[in-house]
């Protein structure tokens, strides 16, 4: 049985899946790119395993939001998918996810420690730093390993919606970068940046101690692209 969503979403998912290895951040089939439609209570996301190459909208998964079980498509959903479930569930604010395992992004998860506001580029997106979770625990990975891997990223942000909002990234532990936006290509697009200013950060940490950037400044390169104030672009 086919599940409608709503109008542009298969194409939106689809076409963020295509883009992660047109912008390097992944290699062979690590990333993926979901969308929900809160109102059919669903999601759509990529299916595990399947080659950007070969992707197609009749490979994409539509996952029911309340309980994960698939109700479209005939490929398995992405192995993250749970992961996924629980951002939707835990953040309304959240349209998309996209996770990848993005180099400068994972590097930082691998060293456990968060990617650091050095600058304007980081400030104009992230409203602090993008924060790195605890260890998964024995437990945790045994049992709803992906599932857990969503908890862990909602417990950091404190089930805090508008912390979501204004930070929409997490690395978790060891593993890599979750990002999150009000659609499926603006998650993407936070992927980008989360990828950007990692790389950023590790070649201002490598020429020596920094301090951190003044708050003020901060503050008015976040609040000039967000929030009532904002002036950047055009309608």
């Amino acid at each position: 049985m086919t599940v409608h969503v709503r109008d542009g979403l298969r194409q939106e998912v689809l076409d963020a899946n295509l883009t992660i290895p047109k912008v390097g951040l992944a290699t062979l089939t690590w990333g993926n790119v979901s969308g929900v439609d809160r109102e059919a209570g669903v999601f759509v996301i990529k299916p595990s395993g399947v080659p950007y190459d070969d992707l197609g909208l009749e490979h994409l998964v539509t996952v029911r939001l309340s309980d994960g079980e698939v109700v479209d498509g005939d490929l398995r959903p992405s192995t993250d998918t749970e992961t996924h479930r629980c951002l939707y569930l835990a953040f309304p604010s959240i349209g998309g996810v996209t996770h990848t395992h993005s180099t400068h992004a994972v590097a930082f998860a691998q060293a456990r420690r968060d990617i650091p506001v050095l600058g304007t580029t980081h400030a104009d997106t992230f409203n602090g730093p993008i924060p790195v979770t605890p260890d998964l625990t024995a437990e945790q990975c045994a049992k709803d390993y992906e599932y857990n891997t969503g908890r862990v990223i909602v417990d950091l942000l404190e089930e805090d919606d508008q912390r979501a909002v204004e930070v929409p990234a997490a690395l978790v532990a060891n593993h890599g970068p979750f990002t999150w936006g009000s659609t499926a290509r603006k998650s993407l697009e936070h992927a980008i940046i989360c990828e950007a200013v990692a790389d950023i950060a590790l070649h201002t940490l490598s020429l020596g101690p920094t301090a951190p950037p003044p708050p003020h400044l901060l503050a008015r390169h976040y609040t000039r692209k967000h929030g009532p104030d904002a002036y950047y672009g055009n309608p």
